[in-house]
C-alpha cells in the first residue's frame, strides 16, 4: 500500500515579510452515502480528518499490478451519518458570526457531478442546509436591532448611504403606493411551503454576543455564471437572456438574427472589491422572505438531466448575503447620519457546478458546450490556486490569472485581500467516480495550503456602550413615575346620604387636576419632542454647514487649480507657436532638400543610363575583338608544351634583340609623325612558328576605334619562349598605345578611366586567345604590365 502525505513538504524559499496575520484555507470533506448497497466503494473514512481512496477492482495503477492507494488529509472530514445540523455548526456558524461582527466570509462547495453539492448546501425540506440556517441565524439574532425599511440604501457603486426618516418613510409609502411594482413578499404572508419546513423550530438558535448599539439590514442578491456569462436570477427581465432560441449548431437566434448572451459586467469598487455591476439587490427582514427570494431566483437557475445526474446544475450560483450597520447616536434613539460610520460586511455561498467527462455524460449540443465551460472555470480555479500556492511558499511573484474565468475574477479581493475561505469537498463513494475523485482530493488538499489575510476587527465607536438598554430602560421608568406619582388618587366616591355636598365637588376637582396633569404631560412630551427635532435640524444643519464648508475647501482648491491650468495653457500655447514656427522652417528646408534629392536623383539616373549604355558598347567591342583575333590567331601551332629557358642567349650587344612584327592585313597606315620602328624585325601578316623560332620579341598592332571616333593603335608586346615539345610559347607583358586626339574635344574622365580598364582587359583577352590558338592550357603567372 502507498501512502500520500497529507502536506506536500515545503521547500525552504524567500518570502515576503508582511506584518498581516494569515490564515489558511479551511478545506472540509463530506461524503455523500451511496445510491444502493451493493455499489462497490472507493472512499474509506479513517479518521476525522482522513480519508483513503482505494482503486476499484477494475483498475490497476501501477506496473507490478497491485492496487494502489492513497491518503489524503483535511481540517475535518464529515461521514455518511453526518448530519446538516452538525455540518453547519462546524462550518457555518462561525462565517455567521464573522458575518455580524463586520468580516467577509466566502464558502463554496466543490466536486464531481452527483456528490451532493447543491444539497449541502440548499437541503431539502425538513433537511435545510447552509445557506437557509445561515440566514435562519442571522435573523434570530439581529431581529430586534433591525431598521426600518428603506433607512440603508444601496449605491450603484458596492457602497452603502444611510437616509433620514423622512426619506425612508417616502420610500416606504411610495412602495405601497406603487401596487403594479413587483416586491418582494412581507414577512406576514405565507411563505413556500417546500421552504417553511426546512428548519425545525426545536433547530433554531442565535448568536449571543450581537452589539445592541447599531442598527441592521440585511440585502441580499443571487447571480449565476452561466457560460462563463453573469446573470441577476432576481432580475425581471422582458425574456429569458439564459434561454433564447437555439439553432442546432448551437447558435443563438431571434428573428434570423444572432443574440449575444445579455451578461452583467464585473466592476471594482474604491475599495479594490470586485462586484457585479447594475445587480439587483433586495432588502429582507425575516427568514421566510429571504427565503421566498431565495425560490424565486432558484427556479431560474438553469439545471438539466444528464447520464450521471438527474438534476444537474449547469452553471455556478452566487448568493450573497450583505450586512449593513450602523451605529445609534448618543441617545440611543436614531442611527448616527454618518456614511463614515457604516460598516458593509458579506458572505458569499456559492454553490460551483461539478465537473464531468463528457465520455461519461454523453453530452451534446447545448450540454457539450456547458460542460466545457464548466470544466474551463474550475480548471481556471485550480490554475489560480496553484499559482498563490506558488508565489506563498516559494517567494515568486507570478500574476495570478484570476480574469481567465469570471469566477476567479469575481472572488478576487478574497484571496488577495482579506476574510474567511472555507471549501466544502464534496465526494461519491462510488468506484465510477474514482479518477475524478482522485484528481479533485489533489486540488483540494494543494488549496489548503493557501493562505489568506484574516479580518480584522471593525473600529470601536467612541460613544457609551449600552445606549440602547439605557434608553429603553429611562422610557419605562419614565412612564411608571408619571403614571404612579404625578397623577393624584380617585377619592372614594360613594354617596351614602342624599345631602352629602363634598363628595362630588371633590371628585370634579380630582379629575380636573389629573386632567390638568396630564396635559401639561403631553405637553412637555411635546416639548421633549419638538427639542429633540431640534436637536436632530441642528445636528443636519452642522452636517450641512460642515459639508459647504468643505465644499467652498473644494470651491478654492479648484479654482487655484483652474488657475494654474489656465497659466499652464497660456504657456502651452506660446510653446505651440514656436513649435508651429520651427515646423514651417523645417517644412522648408524638407521641400528644398527634397528638390535637391530630386535633381541628384535625376542626374544620377542619366549617368547610370550613359553607364550602361557604355557598357554595352565595350562588350559589344569585346565580342568584336575576340572574334577577330580568332581570325588573327588562326595559324597552325605545333602543340603545347611548357617552355624551356634558353641555357644561353645572344647578347644584345651582339646586333640587339630581334622582334616579329604582327602586323595584320586588315590595319590601316595612318599618316602620324610617331611610327613604331623595330629594328632586326621580322613583319609577317599572319604569325607562323618558323619566325617566332627565329625571334626572342613579339609584338601585335593592334588598330580599334576609340569612344571619340579616333583610331588608335595599340602595341602588345611579349616575350618568345621555347616549350619542351619544340614549339614556341608568348607571354604578354606590355602595351603601348598610339592615338591621335583632337584638342579642342571634350574629355572625360570617367571613358578614359573605362578606356583604362577596357585595355586591360583586352590585354587578358588577347593572352587568353592566343594561348588557346598556341594550345596553351593556362596563362602565365604573374604577367608584368606596364600602361
Amino acid at each position: 500500500v502507498t501512502f500520500r502525505k497529507g502536506k506536500t513538504p515545503r521547500r525552504p524559499g524567500p518570502k515576503k515579510g508582511s506584518n498581516v496575520e494569515k490564515d489558511p484555507v479551511g478545506v472540509y470533506c463530506r461524503i455523500r452515502p451511496l445510491g444502493t448497497e451493493d455499489q462497490e466503494c472507493c472512499v474509506e473514512m479513517i479518521s476525522n480528518s482522513t480519508i483513503q481512496l482505494h482503486a476499484p477492482d477494475g483498475l490497476k495503477a501501477n506496473r507490478n499490478g497491485e492496487f494502489k492507494e492513497m491518503q489524503y488529509s483535511f481540517k475535518k472530514v464529515f461521514g455518511i451519518n453526518t448530519t446538516q445540523m452538525e455540518l453547519f455548526e462546524d462550518i457555518g456558524r462561525p462565517l455567521v458570526e464573522d458575518l455580524i461582527h463586520s468580516k467577509n466570509g466566502l464558502l463554496f462547495t466543490y466536486g464531481v457531478t452527483g456528490s451532493g453539492k447543491t444539497y449541502t448546501m440548499t437541503g431539502s425540506p425538513g433537511e435545510g442546509g447552509l445557506l437557509p440556517r445561515s440566514l435562519d441565524l442571522l435573523f434570530n439574532s439581529i431581529g430586534p436591532f433591525q431598521a426600518k425599511r428603506f433607512v440603508f440604501k444601496p449605491d450603484d457603486k458596492n457602497g452603502m448611504e444611510i437616509q433620514s426618516q423622512v426619506d425612508a418613510l417616502l420610500e416606504r409609502q411610495k412602495r405601497d403606493s406603487q401596487q403594479s411594482v413587483p416586491r418582494t413578499p412581507s414577512s406576514r404572508l405565507k411563505a413556500d411551503p417546500e421552504f417553511a419546513d426546512m428548519i425545525s423550530p426545536e433547530e433554531a438558535c442565535k448568536c449571543d454576543n450581537v452589539d445592541d448599539d447599531c442598527c441592521y439590514s440585511v440585502f441580499v442578491s443571487y447571480i449565476e455564471i452561466y457560460n462563463n456569462y453573469i446573470y441577476d436570477l432576481l432580475e425581471d427581465a422582458p425574456f429569458d437572456p439564459i434561454r433564447p432560441k437555439w439553432l442546432g449548431g448551437g447558435t443563438p437566434v431571434r428573428n434570423n438574427e444572432f443574440i449575444p448572451p445579455q451578461s452583467k459586467l464585473l466592476r471594482e469598487d474604491q475599495n479594490h472589491n470586485m462586484y457585479v455591476a447594475g445587480c439587483m439587490e433586495v432588502e429582507v427582514k425575516s427568514t421566510e422572505e429571504a427565503f421566498e427570494v431565495f425560490w424565486k431566483g432558484q427556479k431560474k437557475r438553469r439545471i438539466a438531466n444528464t447520464q450521471l445526474n438527474r438534476e444537474s446544475s449547469r452553471s455556478h450560483s452566487v448568493f450573497t448575503v450583505k450586512l449593513a450597520q450602523a451605529p445609534l447616536d448618543a441617545d440611543g434613539d436614531h442611527i448616527l447620519q454618518d456614511k463614515n460610520q457604516v460598516t458593509v460586511s458579506q458572505l458569499c455561498l456559492v454553490d460551483l457546478a461539478g465537473s464531468e467527462r463528457t465520455s461519461r455524460t454523453r453530452a451534446e449540443g447545448s450540454r457539450l458546450r456547458e460542460a466545457g465551460n464548466i470544466n474551463q472555470s474550475l480548471m481556471t480555479l485550480r490554475t489560480c490556486i496553484e499559482v498563490l500556492r506558488e508565489n506563498q511558499m516559494y517567494g515568486t511573484n507570478k500574476m495570478v490569472p484570476y480574469r481567465d474565468s469570471k469566477v476567479t475574477h469575481l472572488f478576487k479581493n478574497y484571496f488577495d485581500g482579506e476574510g474567511k475561505v472555507r471549501m466544502i469537498v464534496c465526494v461519491n463513494p462510488k468506484a465510477d467516480d474514482y479518477e475524478e475523485s482522485s484528481l479533485v482530493m489533489r486540488f483540494a488538499e494543494m488549496a489548503q495550503e493557501v493562505e489568506v489575510a484574516r479580518p480584522v476587527d471593525r473600529p470601536i465607536c467612541a460613544l457609551a456602550a449600552g445606549r440602547r438598554h439605557r434608553n429603553q430602560a429611562f422610557r419605562d421608568e419614565l412612564c411608571y413615575l408619571k403614571a404612579s406619582f404625578l397623577l393624584p388618587p380617585i377619592p372614594r366616591c360613594e354617596l351614602v346620604d342624599p345631602a352629602d355636598d363634598q363628595t362630588l365637588p371633590n371628585l370634579i376637582e380630582v379629575l380636573e387636576r389629573r386632567h390638568h396633569i396630564r396635559q401639561m404631560i403631553t405637553e412637555q412630551s411635546k416639548l421633549q419632542q419638538f427639542d429633540s427635532q431640534i436637536g436632530t435640524r441642528e445636528t443636519f444643519i452642522q452636517n450641512q454647514q460642515s459639508k459647504i464648508s468643505e465644499k467652498d475647501k473644494v470651491i478654492l482648491n479648484q479654482r487655484s487649480e483652474i488657475d494654474r491650468l489656465e497659466k499652464k495653457s497660456k504657456t502651452l500655447e506660446y510653446k505651440i507657436d514656436i513649435l508651429q514656427k520651427t515646423t514651417d522652417m523645417y517644412e522648408q528646408d524638407k521641400r528644398s532638400l527634397q528638390l535637391e534629392l530630386e535633381t541628384r536623383e535625376q542626374r544620377l539616373q542619366k549617368e547610370l543610363s550613359e553607364r550602361r549604355r557604355m557598357e554595352q558598347r565595350m562588350q559589344g567591342m569585346v565580342t568584336d575583338t575576340k572574334l577577330k583575333w580568332e581570325k588573327e590567331c588562326g595559324s597552325v601551332f605545333q602543340p603545347w608544351a611548357p617552355p624551356v629557358r634558353p641555357t644561353h642567349r645572344r647578347s644584345h650587344s651582339c646586333g640587339g634583340e630581334k622582334w616579329v612584327d604582327h602586323k595584320p592585313s586588315t590595319n590601316l597606315d595612318l599618316d602620324t609623325v610617331m611610327q613604331p620602328i623595330l629594328p632586326n624585325a621580322i613583319k609577317v601578316s599572319t604569325p607562323n612558328e618558323k619566325a617566332l623560332s627565329k625571334c626572342h620579341k613579339y609584338v601585335l598592332r593592334h588598330q580599334e576605334l576609340a569612344s571619340d571616333g579616333e583610331i588608335e593603335t595599340k602595341l602588345i608586346k611579349g616575350d618568345v619562349f621555347k616549350t619542351r615539345g619544340g614549339g614556341q610559347a608568348v607571354q604578354f607583358t606590355d602595351i603601348e598605345t598610339l592615338k591621335q586626339e583632337n584638342p579642342t574635344a571634350p574629355r572625360y574622365s570617367i571613358l578614359r578611366n573605362e578606356e583604362s580598364c577596357f585595355t586591360l582587359s583586352v590585354l587578358v583577352l588577347v593572352q587568353c586567345v592566343f594561348c588557346w590558338c598556341c594550345h596553351l592550357p593556362t596563362l602565365p603567372k604573374e604577367p608584368k604590365l606596364v600602361q
